[in-house]
């Protein structure tokens, strides 16, 4: 979930009284850049400049949903930037963790550096801890959502049924014949399994956001993966995995609802009923949320440093080629089914993009073996990876349909 699901504070679509909101304000310029062989590819945004382009129409008018960032051309024309208005510490504030958010797939690999190379230092960060933060994560998540975004996913069924088929059945057989093909041993085959079967990851919501994807579309789906991982994450893990090693079923339904669905609907009641203090905290959440996806990143891969370094490619190989396949493949999918190139990307990076976190938490409390939990540990680090670039190369690449007839 993510969640990010993940990675934090609210948006709101632009507000009307009828009609379609047309004025929008314009999107700042992005650069990106690759550079050297282990350097992550990302965007940083530019400062915000006001233009009187008339954009399409905003369809997330009176809704909101439960994502830190938003693309710039859906954002409603705030006071602030009305001519003459000087811009507040607020309007700063927002830039700094937009850009902060937006800049994650940075921090997970520094942080991924920092854990195989002094692990040491991540002592601290014990096992209790590591299920606190997470579940407070996934409360960050939730004080995003509203029942509103529960009835969006009613009414578009087909991408979120088609992203959800992608998650829960493409991604977990994927997994399974990675694990045959390449005969892992059976504690690696069930480490890859389970990862497979994680929900979507917050941290799909930024990509998507870079990506020039549907941002709403993907949070729905990042929402509706994470509710329904306290049955799809045990039963394909039982099904899958269990003709290999005993799989605890019933632990892993009792962990994923605690750590997951609990938090998650106590941060949207918590939306409900007190709209107004949530509205107070919610600048602090994009901070919230980077620190403990960082933490929940370098903690699982300080804790396996020593076998990343041993085994190395037999370790990282499988994870790699899990990703490769699973974006590749929910892209695929969404054109078979005839959806727009916006939709195809957002349903890609969800396929491609789950919570490792979880898949880490679950294998140490249910799993004996420590290499059950390598791979979800070698994930948290391709999944960035594969995310961000694959979101980079999308940025400068268009979305309508006239355009890519000529791209």
């Amino acid at each position: 979930m993510a969640a990010t699901q993940l990675l934090g504070p609210l948006v709101t679509g632009p507000r009307s009284c009828s009609g379609v909101l047309r004025c929008c304000h314009a999107s700042a310029q992005i650069s990106s850049a690759v550079r050297g062989s282990a350097t992550l590819a990302y965007s940083s945004l530019a400062s915000d400049q006001l233009s009187g382009t008339i954009l399409k129409s905003a369809r997330l008018s009176h809704r909101k949903l439960g994502l830190g960032l938003r693309p710039r051309a859906e954002f409603s024309k705030k006071p602030a930037d009305a001519p003459g208005a000087k811009k507040g510490p607020f309007s700063s504030f927002d830039n700094f963790t937009e850009t902060l958010t937006t800049l994650f797939p940075v921090w997970v690999c520094l942080a991924a550096i920092f854990g195989v190379t002094k692990p040491e230092s991540l002592a601290w960060f014990k096992p209790d801890m590591f299920t606190v933060s997470l579940g407070f994560l996934m409360l960050s998540m939730g004080l995003t959502l509203t029942i509103e975004n529960f009835r969006e996913c009613l009414t578009r069924p087909k991408p979120i049924l088609v992203g959800y088929a992608a998650q829960y059945i493409v991604k977990p057989l994927l997994g399974f014949a990675i694990a045959q093909a390449l005969k892992l041993p059976p504690a690696l085959a069930v480490g890859l399994i389970l990862v497979s079967c994680c929900p979507g990851g917050q941290a799909s919501n930024v990509a998507t956001y870079i990506a020039h994807g549907d941002v709403a579309l993907s949070v729905l789906m990042t929402t509706a993966s994470t509710l329904g991982a306290i049955i799809m994450t045990p039963l394909l893990t039982r099904l899958l995995a269990g003709t290999i090693v005993p799989v605890d079923a019933k632990g892993l339904a009792l962990s994923t609802f605690q750590v997951v669905l609990v938090p998650t609907l106590l941060g949207v009641g918590a939306n409900e009923l007190a709209p107004g203090l949530v509205r107070k905290i919610k600048p602090l959440l994009p901070l919230v949320g980077v620190a403990l996806t960082t933490l929940l990143c370098a903690s699982p891969v300080a804790q396996v440093a020593s076998l990343l370094k041993a085994e190395g490619a037999n370790l990282i190989a499988p994870v790699a080629l899990l990703h490769v396949f699973a974006f590749g493949l929910g892209y695929m999918l969404s054109k078979v089914v005839g959806f727009d190139e916006k939709t195809a990307r957002t349903v890609s990076i969800e396929t491609g993009m789950q919570s490792a976190a979880l898949g880490f938490l679950l294998a140490r409390q249910h799993f004996a073996d420590p290499l059950v939990a390598v791979p979800s540990a070698v994930s948290v680090v391709f999944m960035a990876l594969g995310g961000s670039g694959l979101a980079v190369f999308w940025r400068n690449k268009p979305t309508d349909p006239a355009e890519l007839a000529l791209a």
